[in-house]
Order: C-alpha cells, then sequence, then structure tokens
C-alpha cells in the first residue's frame, strides 16, 4: 500500500474518532444537582459523601470563597446556605433542606449570584426598594460606546438554527428600546463586540456545561462581548413542559452583557432561575430601572 494511501486512511480513521468523540461527549450529566439531591437533609456536623463537591457547587454561585478538601459540614457552609436561602426567599435555617434543594436543582443562568472578595463579605448593589444588582466595580460599556455589533460562532450543531438570528434580534430590541445602545449583526467572520455561540461541556472559558437542565447559558459582564448557551439543552421557542425558552435566556444573558447581575426579584428577566415551559422575555421594572441606573439614565 502507498505512503498517500496509508496516510489518507490515518486521516479518516482520525476524523472518524472525532466524530465519535463528540457524539459520546454531546450528552455529559448533570453530576452535581444529583448529588444536591442525595445531600437533601444534611446539616452542620455531619461528615458526607459528596459534601465536598457541592461546596465546590457554592464556590461556583459565589457564596463561598475558599474550599477545603473535605466531605465536613462546616461553619462557613452553613453560612453560604443561609446566605442562598435569604437571597431566594427561604426560611434562612443553613439546614440543606426540601425547599433549598428543590430551588438548587432548578435550571438557571450559569453565572455567579453575588461576588466575594477577599475577606468573604459578598457584595449586592441593590437599591431602594429594587432588587437588581450590578457586577463589583459596576462594569460598563464606555460612555462613547453605544452601537454594539455582534455574530455567530459555534463549537457544536445549533439547535433552532433557522431562529436563532430572530430570536437575538428581538431580544436585542427589548434592552434597545430601555437604553441608549443599539445592536447589529455582522458577518460571522467579522470581529464584533458580540459574540453568540452554542457549546457543549468544556468548551475552553472556564466554565463548562453541564448538560440539560443545569447552566443553561453564560455571559460575560463588560466588555467581554461572550454570551454561550449549552447546546445540550431542549430548546425551544414555543416551549413544552421540559423545554427551555430560548428567547427568554437570551434577553437575560443580554443583560449580563450589559451589565447586570442577577436580580432577587422572581419575576424580573435578570432572576437567576428559570422555569422549564415558560416564557420570560418581557423586562419588568426592576430590569429597567437596573440598567438605567448603570448607565445614569434615571
Amino acid at each position: 500500500m502507498g505512503s498517500s494511501k496509508i496516510y489518507s486512511l490515518k486521516l479518516f480513521f482520525f476524523f472518524l474518532f472525532q466524530i465519535l468523540l463528540c457524539k459520546i461527549q454531546s450528552k455529559p450529566t448533570t453530576q452535581t444537582l444529583k448529588i444536591v439531591q442525595t445531600l437533601e437533609g444534611c446539616q452542620k456536623g455531619q461528615n458526607v459523601e459528596g459534601l465536598f463537591e457541592f461546596k465546590q457547587y457554592l464556590k461556583k454561585l459565589g457564596y463561598l470563597n475558599h474550599v477545603l478538601d473535605h466531605n465536613k459540614f462546616d461553619d462557613h457552609l452553613e453560612s453560604a446556605i443561609k446566605a442562598y436561602q435569604i437571597n431566594y426567599q427561604l426560611n434562612a435555617t443553613g439546614i440543606l433542606d426540601a425547599d433549598t434543594v428543590k430551588q438548587m436543582v432548578k435550571p438557571r443562568c450559569g453565572f455567579s449570584d453575588l461576588m466575594i472578595n477577599s475577606n468573604n463579605s459578598r457584595y449586592i448593589n441593590g437599591i431602594g426598594a429594587s432588587h437588581y444588582e450590578f457586577f463589583l466595580g459596576n462594569l460598563r460599556w464606555p460612555h462613547s460606546k453605544t452601537h454594539l455589533t455582534y455574530n455567530f460562532r459555534s463549537s457544536v450543531d445549533v439547535p433552532l438554527e433557522e431562529d436563532i438570528r430572530s430570536v437575538c434580534m428581538r431580544a436585542f430590541e427589548r434592552w434597545a428600546n430601555v437604553s441608549r445602545f443599539t445592536f447589529e449583526e455582522v458577518e460571522d467572520d467579522d470581529v464584533a463586540d458580540i459574540e453568540i455561540g452554542f457549546h457543549s461541556g468544556d468548551h475552553g472559558d472556564g466554565n463548562p456545561f453541564d448538560g440539560p437542565q443545569g447552566a443553561l447559558a453564560h455571559a460575560s459582564p463588560p466588555t467581554g462581548g461572550k454570551l454561550h448557551y449549552d447546546g445540550d439543552e431542549y430548546w425551544s421557542t414555543d416551549p413544552g413542559p421540559d423545554e427551555i425558552d430560548l428567547e427568554s435566556v437570551t434577553v437575560h444573558e443580554i443583560g449580563h452583557l450589559l451589565g447586570l447581575q442577577h436580580s432577587l426579584e422572581p419575576g424580573a428577566v435578570m432572576y437567576a432561575y428559570f422555569d422549564s415551559g415558560i416564557m420570560k422575555r418581557k423586562l419588568s421594572r426592576d430590569d429597567v430601572h437596573g440598567i438605567r441606573a448603570l448607565y445614569g439614565l434615571l
């Protein structure tokens, strides 16, 4: 067999392996959420398998700063759970009770709820009766930057490919109507202010996706300009009971791109959690006040 044929055969098997690997990796399990369910009822003083992984999850959400390598339910974990319970208007027991577990396993945005500084104090920038929050340092786009461009770059097959552009256009328009921003789609090979894409598992930004019904999407604060969807979710533009509304999540993630953190108001678009089968596309009073306060428009 000639060297060129051997090379072609090796190349064929290499690409075949890559295709199979992608298929194997395309549906990662939400292992952390399964662990949370097994830990229901845990409280301070106990040593339970899985608590270390659970503490890592709370760190990702912004409720813990340092995580010690053990499965002990310590004072820091109790305080973190209480902070989470207060945020989501649950009974602040510090115990991983049924109501807390039920809240934690809901589909949500992959961005953290809180910013924790080096002394473990939590930074929340709610103002008056409002519940909106800003990123630490009030990150925002420069005053002179009012026209933002966006394009699409994905590393996996795009669900609802025929709808994604119109979905994003409508979502951007909602924010344009209440702010000083305008948005424009540019060619995918152009340099854009915002890059939108679908990805799966570990996709190179240090914030891997976890499969269906976990972290749905995440976006970077200004001026990072990255909006990533989990390509393994069950996306829809008219969601059934087990599907996630793509436009609702898009409106939420654009809020992050513009500088809004998670709101503590359950009715706000910027609330961290989503319910399957539900559309929440319209900006609430809290969302509008938040973006206008951040950019000095009130």
